[in-house]
């Protein structure tokens, strides 16, 4: 397993990021447990979950499973690269959601409390708050960095101007700021090349690309309108046919399953650090996402997925402009 700095950062993670979201409403808490063990002993250090993950076992269930897990000692959370993320409301109360001072400090203690742990290496704003003032946003994560609740702080689903002005504000405060984004970013979906990877580039934010299989469609069985679960529902599934069995062919010709072709893809972009894989059982831990890490595609090979699945044309304004 390879490691890779979390964007101008001196931390360290691991090049794939195990995610958690289904650990509890699609994985039961025992199975999670060894995914965990099985992914620290292959050198996976970088977990990523949220306050708001656990789906009908209710929101904080994840969390809580981790913090279990992470009771059984062993050297489990000083391994671990933590990060977890805060936004959604947990209730529906006015102030128990967003990104007010309030909501980010009573929000960490929370998931500190369900982790069992004392710090959160990566505190990551779910979503934009357009009604937060980045001076309030700031100052609610400068008083959590000086209590030693959190380390560092990160973004996700953020536009590049969000980042810029998020980073800026930071700036004039003399603080660290942002040192990664998580973004949905696939072959299937490159919309943040136009202006977010290049504001990452610019800050010297980490890309942490999350659904890397485009909610299973670059995952195979495309011939089969019954495999996986989520394809069989999806709308695009039926409209990007002719793209997904030139995609499944292409795989096959190399001998190699479409999940890890497509996780190799993104660990072959310079601006991502790490892709968040979301296993529901230990075998897609240990199969294709494993094997993802030691594919390598030459030029021509990027070239032809390129091709088969064409981003927006560069960054912006250059994409668009002429």
């Amino acid at each position: 397993m390879k490691f890779n700095r979390l964007g101008r950062s001196a931390l360290r993670v691991s090049e794939l990021c195990l995610g958690t979201m289904n650990f509890g409403p699609q994985t039961t808490e025992a199975d999670s447990h060894v995914i965990m063990d099985t992914a620290l002993d292959l050198g996976i250090n970088f977990f990523d979950t949220a306050n708001r993950y656990g789906g009908d076992q209710g929101a904080g269930a994840t969390e809580e499973i981790i913090g279990r897990w992470f009771a059984q000692g062993g050297g489990r959370r000083e391994k671990v690269v933590l990060a977890t993320k805060v936004f959604g409301p947990m209730t529906d109360w006015p102030n128990n959601g967003g990104l007010s001072a309030r909501h980010i400090r009573m929000a960490c203690d929370e998931s500190l409390r369900r982790l069992q742990t004392d710090h959160i290496d990566l505190y990551q704003m779910h979503h934009i708050d357009r009604s937060a003032p980045w001076d309030e946003v700031w100052q609610a994560m400068e008083t959590l960095v000086a209590q030693g609740k959190i380390t560092y702080v990160g973004s996700s689903n953020f536009a590049g101007w969000h980042l810029a002005q998020a980073n800026e504000a930071a700036r004039h405060r003399n603080f660290l700021g942002l040192v990664s984004e998580q973004s949905l970013y696939n072959l299937l979906s490159r919309t943040v090349e136009l202006e977010v990877l290049p504001a990452c580039r610019a800050y010297g934010i980490g890309m942490i690309p999350w659904s890397p299989l485009g909610g299973g469609l670059l995952s195979g069985g495309v011939s089969d309108a019954t495999t996986g679960r989520r394809k069989s529902v999806n709308p695009r599934w039926e409209r990007m046919r002719p793209s997904l069995e030139a995609w499944e062919s292409w795989c096959a010709d190399r001998g190699e399953e479409p999940t890890a072709v497509a996780l190799a893809w993104l660990l072959h972009q310079r601006d991502v650090t790490a892709p968040i894989i979301g296993p529901r059982t230990l075998e897609q831990l240990t199969g294709a996402s494993l094997r993802a890490t030691e594919i390598e595609l030459d030029a021509a090979a990027l070239g032809e997925l390129d091709a088969m699945f064409p981003g927006p044309g560069g960054r912006a304004p250059e994409a668009y402009a002429w």
